[in-house]
């Protein structure tokens, strides 16, 4: 009798689930690329991340047709795929999209939270405190998006929740660009604090308004960042 295979005890397994397995490997992918471990104008090295991802070619391929749809790879005839640069171009319309989104979705939740609702919202924002405090970008970042996640969802409104979805995976990678500078990552956590006081005093006027205002300054934070830099010249 053939005995299965088994991974030995103690010891995880690197490769990747076969069930949904491209979809694993677009989120692996991009993670990576948000967080720059897949640096922008780069060329994707097929051998390479099959062998990271611990997956073949097959869904490799079909996980970069998924993130060339989120604009973070661009499919080129004959040549190896490359990771997007960050298009300055559309970044102030996108955030201003996001900030209506969220601004409402805010005005909402402080009518139709639930205790429950605000009190897992208490815990994530005494994470991501900590996280800013031990200077823990990747964790901050995590816990960052959850709570707007988390803010969106309380809204209860499906079609609102289905257009944040779309947004918020082109906004990702520009969002934790914006972060890495220490004004802006400061200036987030208190902007946070005051949006949750908002919602737990119930002024949906304030919390849209505290909520769309983080989300502009956050696009204006990653335009003042990506912005060229005048070059010095000699006296």
């Amino acid at each position: 009798m053939q005995q299965k295979s088994e991974t030995p005890k103690g010891r995880k397994s690197p490769k990747l689930k076969r069930m949904g397995l491209h979809e694993r490997a677009a989120a692996r992918m991009r993670t990576m690329i948000i967080r720059g471990e897949l640096a922008p104008g780069s060329q994707t090295q097929e051998t390479r991340l099959s062998k990271e991802l611990g997956v073949s070619r097959t869904p490799l391929r079909e996980a970069m047709k998924v993130l060339a749809a989120e604009g973070l790879i661009e499919l080129r005839p004959n040549r190896s795929p490359r990771i997007a640069d960050i298009a300055i171009a559309g970044i102030s319309e996108l955030f201003e999209a996001l900030a209506g989104i969220e601004r409402l979705a805010a005005e909402l939740a402080a009518e139709r939270a639930t205790e429950r609702d605000l009190a897992r919202l208490r815990t994530l924002q005494t994470r991501m405190e900590g996280h800013h405090r031990n200077g823990k970008l990747d964790d901050y970042f995590a816990i960052n998006g959850e709570i707007h996640n988390t803010i969106v969802r309380m809204a209860r409104n499906t079609p609102l929740r289905e257009a944040h979805e779309t947004l918020i995976s082109r906004a990702e990678r520009a969002r934790y660009l914006a972060l890495g500078a220490d004004k802006r990552w400061s200036n987030s956590v208190d902007e946070h604090a005051g949006i949750l006081a908002a919602l737990e005093a119930r002024d949906s006027e304030a919390a849209g308004r505290l909520l769309g205002a983080h989300v502009r300054q956050t696009g204006t934070a990653l335009l003042e960042t990506l912005a060229p830099k005048p070059k010095l010249t000699a006296a």
